[in-house]
């Protein structure tokens, strides 16, 4: 039998964040799994965000919460991330909330008014503010919301006839937060990003905000004062979504093991993971990081 290919080498692991920094000035920092668990800030992350913040790197916290900023922001603050540890903050949910107030491109022009949202309360801010009309019979709408399920522990099952109905009346569909799956302490829950794959599994249109879209890269550069992009780190600890938009985006990418992939890799937060494991994982997936470390520490 033929053997396997040989698996390229694994992206630079190292310990902490201080030698990659020192080649960056800017950094856009993914949210849960980097600076929190869902439960409470890393006391690591937060002592890293003080270092760099003291180094004067510009910070920009950049979140696939399907919520607005003001909402992600206060959420944040009760988690242990104060304001004054990081300079800007943006989120898949802003995102898509300016899209629909502002309906300034040719997608959203087209869209219909009548919508259908898939959302726990928690997200409704989402629909405050915009040109839309909510209506809870999908025979009448126009279009699909997806913020996440509002029962994660159940999955798709309550959905899918929704689902079904929709993608036979060709609904379009918008997607607040491309994730899956993330972690909530030890805790793995469901995210919109996994009825939107389904969505598209049953032919469905899905427009995706936030990462990995090259979009919300465009709109974070913009904010950093369009900056050299061999200046610009991102951190994150999902290879589909925080890698695979910053290679996108043409920017380096470091992958935080002990998060969303640390199951896989057979680690925990914190703990190196073994290169080879690595390698396999990143093979797998088809995305590479620039570098892994195992957590957002110094």
């Amino acid at each position: 039998m033929p053997s396997e290919p040989p698996l390229p080498p694994a992206p630079p692991i190292e310990d902490g964040l201080a030698r990659l920094a020192e080649s960056h000035d800017h950094l856009i920092l993914d949210l849960w799994g980097v600076l929190h668990d869902g439960v409470r800030a890393y006391a690591h992350a937060v002592e890293t965000l003080r270092r760099l913040r003291a180094a004067g790197k510009q910070i920009l916290v950049l979140s696939n919460a399907p919520r607005e900023v003001a909402v992600v922001r206060e959420q944040m603050r009760c988690l242990g991330l104060s304001d004054d540890l990081y300079d800007l903050l943006m989120s898949s949910g802003q995102d898509v909330h300016d899209h629909l107030r502002e309906r300034s491109d040719s997608w959203y022009q087209q869209l219909g008014r009548r919508m259908y949202h898939i959302g726990p309360e928690r997200d409704h801010g989402i629909r405050e503010g915009v040109d839309s009309e909510l209506v809870t019979d999908i025979e009448a709408a126009d279009f699909l919301l997806v913020t996440g399920p509002p029962e994660p522990d159940k999955g798709l099952v309550p959905w899918e006839p929704v689902l079904d109905r929709a993608a036979e009346r060709r609904l379009p569909l918008i997607c607040a937060n491309p994730d899956v799956v993330v972690m909530r302490g030890d805790t793995a829950e469901m995210c919109a990003g996994a009825l939107a794959r389904r969505y598209e599994e049953l032919g469905g249109e899905v427009r995706y905000h936030g990462k990995p879209t090259t979009a919300i890269y465009r709109t974070c550069f913009a904010m950093l004062g369009e900056p050299d992009p061999a200046r610009v780190m991102a951190v994150g600890d999902s290879l589909p979504t925080d890698i695979a938009g910053a290679t996108a985006a043409g920017i380096a990418g470091v992958l935080v093991t002990g998060g969303i992939h640390a199951g896989e890799l057979g680690v925990r937060m914190g703990e190196a993971p073994d290169s080879e494991a690595v390698a396999r994982l990143c093979d797998a997936k088809g995305i590479w990081p620039s570098a892994a470390v195992p957590a957002f520490r110094w």
